[in-house]
Order: structure tokens, then C-alpha cells, then sequence
């Protein structure tokens, strides 16, 4: 009984050490200092492809090297250089049994230009009123055809969403050019002709993650990811512009997860004492794809990566208040297990995922190297189910806690020290096949 007692008080003493370390290292002003900077006006909402989003890396970029990161294996500075293909429609044209097709009816699934006029250059499929096209929709992009998707007007919200999603396209270099799919909403008797004209415009345009690591001490092949995506919106136009302000700041979706890394990463400097490598990354372009993160994974060997801290979206409070966040896939590893037991000495709660229907463990930038075994999650406090500033122009700082930020940085950086000691290994997470 006096041995478990006084592992009990060294376990207390420890984590109190701890808890002081991260109160004098992790501090309200640095955290404000820097999402103050990446949710500015002048970031232009850190759209992909635009000058925002290089104004932004720039920033990041700036904070690594004033905390003595070192460029990641291969890199020459912090940036992970990458192209894309971005397919922009120039012209729809469809006419159906002679009669032409109004452009507010189409949307077009595709990466090329094409002509379609004769009977055997596509099948066409009719979704009729009784049909599940929301859950169909994907098959028919599957299907590995060319395709004229004709839907009953009965689906016209869900073909709009569709609609404003088709219209700029971004592909990896490499990636194969699947079929077209050609969506036209209306009623149409038996078809007996038709005639389709698509033209895009395709270029090739340079992406970049921001990323630099801390080299393990005993353990430097095994590696520790923080990451968070630095991308959002932009500049938004039409029904979005809301009282003038059409700047989708992104304060909370991600600036508050990018500044966790940075903060983070000055943490873990200062103290200089990792067992295993850390590697602190700034997702691009996670808003149309992750293609960002779906990059990095084929940078690193996923077999050495024992753990990554993904943090999306921890500007505010989480439903079971302050003190608190949700772990996704919580129960797909004994990651948020690991986590919780690091906390026992503190007020912070970690909880599994509240909004399973969400789906919210495939969404995020944790995704790309979950599909592939490693114990991958997201962190978050965001209550998605009823934030209605999620993707608006008033996700602006002055909507968040600065306090909450902070403590879910603090509780991040105390949860994950048994990991990045390499004392605790979290279980991997079964892989998609």
C-alpha cells in the first residue's frame, strides 16, 4: 500500500511539474498574437490559390524559423511544394430531344473538355421521385461511364449544392481523369436524342504545406504529427456576402488549429527534451479536398508515425462546456484513452466524438494517414450540429474564446507527453481497404 501511494504522489508531482511548465511556456498573448494574425481582414480569408494564402504561409513560415524548426527530410526550407490541376468550366451546353437545357439545370462532372452527340457516346439514367439520389449520387460517378444523369425536379436543393460544387475542379497532377458526368435537373419524356458541349479551362498551380520538425532524441524514426489546415474560404461572392463583409476570415475553421501547432511547437522547443521526432504541419487546400494532407501522407513512411494530433476548430466552448473536447474515431484506438489518462490531474476532459451521424473522422485532415493504420484524430471543441458561423463570414476572432483556445492548447500539450516520450505507443487504427 505505501509503494502504490507513493507512485500515486510521484504521478501527482509529475504532473504537476508538467502543468507548470505549460502555464509558463503556453501564454493567452502568444495564442492571440497569432490567430489575431491569420484571421485578419488583410489574409483575404487564406483562399486556395490566392495571395492570402501565401501572405498566411509566409506567417507560418516566419514563426518556425524564430522557434528553430528544422525543414523536414528532402525540403530545402518549410514548405511541402506541390502542383494541382484546377479545371475551370467555360461553357455547358445541352440539348435534350432537340430542346436546350437551361444553364441554371446543368452541372458537369469533369476534368476535360468533350462533345457528345451520338446515341452511344453516354448512357443516361433517370432519377425518379421515388429513387435515393443523394445516396445514389456517388455510384454514379463510380460507374466508370460517360453518363447524362437526368433528375426529377423533387432533388432540386440537393442538385444546387451539387451545382455550386462542380464548378471549379482540383486534382492532383497524376490522378486519372475518371468519366464525365453530365447532371441535368428537370422532366423529360423518353429520350431520344441529345447533344452535349462541355469546355474547361485547365491549369496547372502550385500548392504548399508549411511544416518543420524537432528531431527525437532517443527516438528519431518514430514520429509525432500536430497538424491543422491554414487554408479557408477567401473572398466569397453573391448570397454569401453578408452586410457588406465578404471575407471568410476562418478565425475558427482553422486559424485556431494552426495556431495550436505554432504554440505548440514553441512548446515543445523550449522544453527540448522529445524522445521521438516531432512534426508540426500547416495543411493547405484542406477546404476543397485535403489535398494538403493527402500530399503529406506520401511523404512520410506511415509505419514510423506512432501518433497525430490533427486540431480543427477549437475556438469556443464544446457542448459539455469549458474544459472540455471531443476526440474523432475515439474509440477506433486507445489514442483519446492515452490522452485522458495524461489528464487525471486536471480539470480538462477529453470525450468521444458527439456527432457520429457527421462522419466527422473521414472529414478532416486526419483522414489521409488513418486509411493507412496510423492512430490519426482530430481534436475538436467546435458544436457543429448548431454553429451557424461555420463557413460564413462571421467566423471572425471577435466570435471566439481566446481562454478556450488556450486551455484546449495546454491540454493538448500535457495529454501527449507520455507519447511523445515513448513511453505510451497508441494502437493503430484498422486500415480502409
Amino acid at each position: 500500500m505505501k509503494k502504490i501511494a507513493l507512485i500515486g504522489a510521484l504521478m501527482a508531482v509529475s504532473a504537476a511539474v508538467f502543468a507548470q511548465d505549460v502555464d509558463k511556456l503556453i501564454s493567452k498573448d502568444y495564442v492571440t498574437r497569432v490567430i489575431k494574425t491569420l484571421s485578419a481582414d488583410d489574409m483575404q480569408g487564406r483562399g486556395t490559390f490566392t495571395p492570402g494564402i501565401e501572405k498566411a504561409a509566409r506567417f507560418i513560415e516566419g514563426e518556425f524559423k524564430t522557434i528553430g524548426l528544422k525543414p523536414m527530410e528532402g525540403n530545402t526550407g518549410y514548405r511541402q511544394n506541390f502542383s494541382m490541376i484546377r479545371t475551370t468550366p467555360i461553357r455547358s451546353d445541352v440539348n435534350i430531344n432537340g430542346v436546350m437545357v437551361s444553364p441554371d439545370n446543368i452541372a458537369v462532372v469533369s476534368a476535360t473538355s468533350f462533345n457528345w452527340s451520338k446515341p452511344g457516346d453516354a448512357e443516361v439514367i433517370t432519377v425518379t421521385p421515388d429513387m435515393d439520389f443523394a445516396k445514389d449520387y456517388r455510384s454514379y460517378l463510380s460507374k466508370g461511364k460517360n453518363l447524362i444523369v437526368l433528375i426529377d425536379p423533387k432533388f432540386e436543393s440537393f442538385f444546387k449544392r451539387l451545382q455550386r460544387y462542380t464548378r471549379v475542379k482540383t486534382a492532383f497532377k497524376d490522378a486519372p481523369v475518371p468519366p464525365p458526368v453530365v447532371l441535368v435537373l428537370g422532366k423529360f419524356d423518353n429520350v431520344s436524342s441529345f447533344n452535349v458541349a462541355h469546355e474547361v479551362k485547365r491549369e496547372e498551380l502550385p500548392l504548399f504545406n508549411v511544416a518543420g520538425i524537432i528531431p527525437g532524441k532517443t527516438r528519431p524514426n518514430e514520429y509525432v504529427v500536430f497538424s491543422g489546415h491554414y487554408d479557408h474560404l477567401g473572398i466569397v461572392k453573391g448570397n454569401e456576402v453578408m452586410q457588406g463583409d465578404s471575407i471568410a476570415n476562418g478565425a475558427d475553421d482553422d486559424a485556431s488549429g494552426t495556431t495550436a501547432v505554432i504554440t505548440l511547437a514553441r512548446y515543445f522547443k523550449q522544453l527540448d527534451n522529445n524522445a521521438r521526432t516531432l512534426i508540426f504541419v500547416a495543411f493547405t487546400a484542406e477546404e476543397i479536398g485535403e489535398f494538403g494532407s493527402a500530399y503529406f501522407a506520401k511523404t512520410v513512411d506511415p509505419d514510423k508515425v506512432v501518433a497525430m494530433f490533427n486540431i480543427e476548430m477549437i475556438g469556443k466552448a464544446s457542448k459539455w462546456g469549458t474544459n472540455s473536447a471531443f476526440i474523432t474515431g475515439f474509440e477506433r484506438s486507445d489514442f483519446g484513452t492515452i490522452l485522458q489518462n495524461n489528464l487525471t490531474q486536471t480539470q480538462f476532459k477529453f470525450y468521444p466524438d458527439p456527432y457520429p451521424d457527421q462522419n466527422l473522422f473521414y472529414r478532416s485532415d486526419n483522414a489521409s494517414l488513418a486509411e493507412v493504420g496510423v492512430p490519426a484524430h482530430t481534436i475538436s471543441t467546435d458544436q457543429i450540429d448548431r454553429d451557424k458561423l461555420y463557413h460564413t463570414v462571421k467566423d471572425e476572432l471577435s466570435s471566439l474564446d481566446v481562454n478556450n483556445i488556450t486551455a484546449t492548447i495546454k491540454a493538448i500539450a500535457l495529454s501527449s507527453r507520455t507519447i511523445i516520450s515513448g513511453k505510451d505507443t497508441p494502437t493503430r487504427v484498422p486500415k480502409v481497404k
